[in-house]
């Protein structure tokens, strides 16, 4: 059984808004719910929107509080809400919020997704053009395919469709058009209001957009994050501009704008103590990973487990194998993983913590091969680590680590990513010997970047890559995997390939 937080931002709806809400009382029908809670953001009204939500909820012996007075409408930042009143109602929790003035759609489900504690999110408008009863079935698909994000096309055969706004029709199919064509996806209707989203997932996206702009803001950013995005066909009774239509063609060039910003911009983490964003950025370098994925490629064995496996960027070029188990301690990133999983029967995802030998996969008669990439630098005990690995590897397998290589280059971007230390060929051979490994070789990887990174995180002490940077180094992986061995710079990384000896 699952859980469902309903946001509903509501601004100048005071004929329709009790008659939206009443219907979201379909939702209690479902078989797959188990709690409902329903999150309303009254974005500073300026007519009876707040007697009409207050009538609806004494209906439900929920008292509201009288509202604040409406402050001016203001620009970008932060909207102050003030909570109204709450209660249960059937299997319905109702939260009534008010911004203390007016901040946009984009705003308002910013603010009720703060209080959403449902496992899922679904974003309702507080008109009459959608039906809830479409919810059911979004539910559904979370429920049997597993899914990060279902979104109701109002273009993919609902039962029922109110025929008007052609002019409009044509702008919301360019937009769309766009919208897939820069994040190659294959949507149907990328303005729909129903987009539902796990809960957790919504909240680990920076949302920037304070109005219509959410929408392609959140296709795009959901893409970037690679979810599992499905569609559904619902049903839609729009309206007119004369009944109360509320986006025009001014939205239709924003939305235009947006679609160009989002594209190119790749702030899809919110900040964590994970360093989701720049280890999201790095991943942008698709070319650079397959090559370090070539270079470890020829050590590694049929049954493997990747330790710090992040969004899968190493694991989709190490595949398949008799058995893959990828992990990481990021939550965020281990359901990413999971999401490979679905047409890769061999693989596995899982949330391993490299300090911690319970939180391990065990495997009878032990793994080939451990890869563990950038991940033993970030801990105290490195040598603790390495001891763990060492534990879940079979007698004769290897565990192949790299990590940071010339303590003279440590910087503002080693701090920024948490690094502990960087190595050299001596303390890094000594780590591994210390936890009982035998040393079988030692590679000197990527002396390309060496000096870009002394630059960067030594001289101008930058607290993170630039786009551009990312992409550069990207661009150059080509040339730089033939002329990087004959370079006269000290190498950004060392790889160390170690094997278990026999007890």
């Amino acid at each position: 059984m699952s859980s469902l937080s309903v946001l509903v931002p509501v601004y100048n709806e005071q004929h329709l808004v009790a008659a939206s809400l009443a219907r979201l009382a379909v939702l209690e029908s479902s078989p797959h719910l188990e709690r409902l809670q329903v999150v309303v953001v009254d974005d500073s009204s300026r007519d009876g929107t707040p007697a009409s939500l207050a009538a609806f909820a004494a209906e439900r012996w929920i008292a509201l509080a009288p509202p604040p007075p409406a402050a001016p409408r203001a620009g970008a930042g932060p909207v102050p809400a003030v909570e109204l009143g709450r209660g249960r109602h059937g299997k319905t929790d109702w939260i009534f919020l008010r911004h203390e003035r007016n901040g946009g759609k984009g705003t308002a489900v910013q603010t009720g997704l703060a209080l959403a504690d449902g496992e899922y999110s679904v974003i309702h408008d507080a008109d009459l053009e959608y039906h809830p009863r479409d919810i059911l079935r979004m539910v559904e698909v979370f429920v049997r395919e597993g899914a990060d994000a279902v979104f109701g096309s109002r273009f993919a055969g609902g039962e029922a469709r109110r025929v008007l706004l052609f002019r409009h029709q044509l702008g919301n199919k360019l937009l769309t058009f766009l919208t897939n064509l820069v994040s190659n996806l294959n949507l149907t209707d990328m303005e729909t209001c129903y987009k539902a989203v796990r809960t957790d997932l919504l909240r680990s996206i920076p949302i920037v957009s304070n109005d219509f702009r959410l929408e392609p803001e959140l296709a795009i950013k959901l893409a970037k994050r690679e979810a599992r995005i499905f569609e559904v066909p619902i049903s839609y009774s729009g309206r007119t501009y004369q009944e109360g239509k509320k986006i025009g063609w001014r939205d239709g060039v924003k939305a235009l704008l947006a679609i160009l910003r989002f594209a190119l911009g790749d702030d899809v983490y919110v900040r964590d103590e994970h360093g989701s964003q720049m280890l999201g950025r790095l991943a942008r370098a698709g070319r650079f990973n397959g090559w370090m994925a070539d270079v470890i490629r020829p050590f590694l064995g049929a049954r493997l487990l990747e330790i710090g496996s992040g969004t899968g960027n190493l694991t989709r070029r190490l595949v398949p194998r008799d058995v893959y188990v990828a992990s990481d301690v990021n939550p965020l990133y281990v359901k990413t993983l999971e999401n490979l999983t679905a047409d890769r029967p061999y693989l596995a995802a899982r949330f391993t913590d490299v300090t911690d030998l319970a939180s391990y996969p065990q495997l009878a008669g032990g793994f080939d091969s451990v890869v563990c990439l950038n991940v033993i630098e970030h801990i105290d005990d490195d040598v603790g680590a390495l001891r763990n690995i060492r534990t879940v590897l079979a007698d004769g397998g290897k565990a192949i680590i790299l990590v940071p290589s010339g303590p003279w280059n440590f910087g503002s971007l080693d701090e920024v990513l948490g690094h502990r230390r960087r190595y050299t060929e001596e303390t890094l051979r000594r780590a591994a010997e210390e936890a009982g490994f035998e040393v079988r070789k030692v590679l000197r990887f990527n002396r390309v970047s060496s000096l870009p990174w002394f630059l960067n995180g030594r001289v101008m002490r930058k607290k993170s890559f630039g786009l551009l940077q990312i992409r550069i180094v990207d661009w150059i992986t080509p040339i730089s995997r033939v002329v990087d061995r004959y370079l006269p710079f000290p190498p950004l990384s060392l790889i160390a390939v170690l094997e278990r000896r026999p007890e």
